[in-house]
């Protein structure tokens, strides 16, 4: 958002701050968390007020209600798969074998 936005953007970042605080839709808190670890707070609430403003156009211009289920994210990350009990004892011995012992 540009500076000369001086009359919307203090509404756009009152609604971010009131959408990382839904109980309905996560999708924004989540991403609001994401955005804030790197960048820090100010940061990600302009990017999440951006995110707003361009559902509101899409909105208006579809002339559409808001579709919650479009951002419907995993709460839960999948976790990434571990490798180590898949390591078997022969794989061991050849590895240490390869090492010189």
């Amino acid at each position: 958002m540009s500076r000369a936005d001086v009359y919307i953007k203090p509404l756009l970042v009152q609604c971010a701050n009131a959408a990382i605080r839904s109980k309905n839709c996560f999708y924004f808190n989540i991403r609001y968390d994401q955005i804030k670890k790197r960048r820090g707070h100010n940061k990600a609430i302009i990017a999440i007020a951006h995110k707003l403003l361009i559902c509101i156009y899409h909105m208006l211009n579809k002339n559409e209600p808001f579709n919650n289920e479009l951002y419907n994210i995993d709460v839960k990350p999948k976790q990434k798969p571990t490798y180590s009990a898949q390591i078997t004892e022969a794989m061991a011995i050849r590895y240490l074998e390869t090492l010189g012992y």
